[in-house]
Formats: C-alpha cells, sequence, structure tokens
C-alpha cells in the first residue's frame, strides 16, 4: 500500500485482503510503503521476484501521473509491472460554496465576466485534481482561474466550506456529504456517465465540455508474473467484486466499482489515461512538487 494507513485506498486493500485470505488460501499482509507520492512502493514491487506474492494496490498517481510529472522515475507501469484488475473509479467534482453559483452554466458565466477574480483549490500540485481543474479552464472555453495548491484535501475543504476560496476541484465522494449538508455545492463530475456515488450530480459532458478525470484503485505485480498466476489472482478478485457488499465498500470509499474488469482491461486503462493525460501534461508544463 504505498499510502498512509486509514486513507481510503488502504481500506479497500485491507478490506480485499480479509476476502482474498480463504480464496487464496494464504494471509496478505497490508504493508503501508509510503513516501514519494507512492512511487517507492511501486518501485519495490516492480522489481520484487515476478511470483504474485508482491501487489500493489495502485492509482492514477502512481500508474500515471508520477510517470508523466516527476523526472527519474524509476519504473515503467506498462513495462514494469503486470496488471491484475482494476477494481474502481474515482471522479472529481467541481464544487464551490453555496454563495457563488447555483449551476455549472452559472459559474463559468461569473468567470468569464471577472477573469482572473476567480481561484480554484486543489490537493497538491501535479494530482489528478490540479489536472481535472486545468482541463476544465481548457474545455470550458480557455477559463482564467487562479490554482491554489493545498497540501491535501482536508485543507481546501475547510477554506472551501468557510467562504476563504470560492472553488475546489475534489474526489465528488469527499464533496457530497457537504453538497448533502447544504454546505457545499457540487456542480458537475468529470466522468463518462453519472457516478454511482451521487446519481444527482450531472456531468460536466451534460453541459457539453467534454471532461473526464479519473482516480482509480487498480492491483498490480512485477512484470513477468506468470500467466497463470495472475489468472488465479483476477479470478479470485473477480469474485469478491461479485460480492454487494464489498460493491457497498467502495461506494463507500468514493470508488464506482469497475466488476467486468480483466488484466487487459486494467492494461488499457493505463494506456488510455497516458493517451489523455500526456499531452495536457506536455502543453501546461506541469510539474509534481
Amino acid at each position: 500500500m504505498p499510502f498512509a494507513a486509514g486513507a481510503s485506498t488502504d481500506i479497500i486493500a485491507r478490506k480485499l485482503g480479509v476476502r482474498l485470505t480463504p480464496v487464496l488460501g494464504q494471509m496478505i499482509v497490508v504493508e503501508n510503503r509510503t513516501g514519494a507520492s507512492g512511487t517507492i512502493a511501486t518501485h519495490d514491487v516492480a522489481r520484487s521476484k515476478p511470483d504474485g506474492h508482491t501487489l500493489i494496490l495502485g492509482t492514477i498517481s502512481t500508474h500515471i501521473l508520477n510517470p508523466l510529472t516527476m523526472k527519474n522515475i524509476p519504473y515503467d507501469p506498462l513495462k514494469d509491472l503486470s496488471h491484475v484488475h482494476l477494481l474502481g473509479t474515482s471522479t472529481t467534482s467541481v464544487t464551490v460554496h453555496p454563495t457563488v453559483a447555483r449551476t455549472l452554466p452559472e459559474l463559468v458565466k461569473r468567470v468569464k465576466a471577472m477573469p482572473g477574480k476567480y481561484a480554484y483549490g486543489s490537493t497538491g500540485q501535479g494530482g489528478i485534481i490540479h489536472l481535472a481543474g486545468e482541463l476544465f479552464k481548457l474545455r470550458a472555453g480557455g477559463l482564467d482561474i487562479v490554482h491554489v495548491p493545498y497540501r491535501g484535501s482536508g485543507a481546501s475543504l475547510t477554506d472551501v466550506v468557510a467562504g476563504q476560496i470560492p472553488i475546489v476541484m475534489m474526489a465528488l465522494g469527499t464533496a457530497m456529504p457537504y453538497h448533502r449538508a447544504g454546505k457545499l455545492r457540487a456542480l458537475a463530475a468529470f466522468s463518462e456517465k453519472r457516478s454511482q456515488v451521487a446519481m444527482e450530480i450531472p456531468t460536466l459532458a451534460e453541459f457539453g465540455i467534454p471532461a473526464v478525470a479519473y482516480s482509480c484503485v487498480l492491483l498490480s505485480g512485477a512484470a513477468g508474473t506468470p500467466k497463470h498466476i495472475i489468472d488465479q489472482l483476477h479470478q479470485a478478485v473477480s469474485k469478491q467484486m461479485q460480492d454487494d457488499a464489498f460493491q457497498k465498500d467502495l461506494l463507500t470509499a468514493g470508488f464506482d466499482p469497475v466488476p467486468d474488469s480483466s488484466p487487459q482491461r486494467a492494461t488499457q486503462f493505463i494506456r488510455d489515461e497516458f493517451a489523455q493525460w500526456g499531452p495536457i501534461v506536455k502543453a501546461t508544463g506541469i510539474t509534481a512538487e
């Protein structure tokens, strides 16, 4: 686990580990090996013995954005990892303080009327939330909104609820409790279709803005792991993905389950994300902190 204990991905890893232990017939140990935005743990898995005993539950950061925005990454997620299953995707949202706008078109109109006067908060420089914000600005007509990077979602959430910053880009699952309580307003989601996490929130595409930005939870092992081992792991995970209780665990953590994933689909997801974000990172010059 490339992130700290208690994070949503860590919770999913532990719930999955408990479920896989009896299926695989051996104990699954979750080791939190943090640092360098997940690159340390990912590199350790990439150079581990390719026997299926060392796995990583990676994210959009470890598998896509770090290689695009950080220098001298010691692994290639397509060459150095074997992918087992895409468990779920988590969409980003455009969220505002309730006094700012009631709808996305209203927000766009206000921003265009006062270029440079609005700011949006993100969870940090070079992350999926930051890239989503820049993609929104680009696809909504070249909006002039100042980016304010925070250290994590907690700080940006506190400031937008307090009205210290008007707009935040944040995971839809994080925004929804505050949206439903009337403390924030989630205006749109960066997803191809409405998220099961919050079916009431429209997509950006519904407003004519083609912008998609997902995080993910994706199980991988070292490259060269024999196909029969990858298939065995995939079948074990697929069995859990059919369980309503585990799907609920994913939804509670803010992820739309992908029960019909496969090693091929997981690998293609990574290729597709590289194809989307590579040109945007290059065009904007975004780098990680």
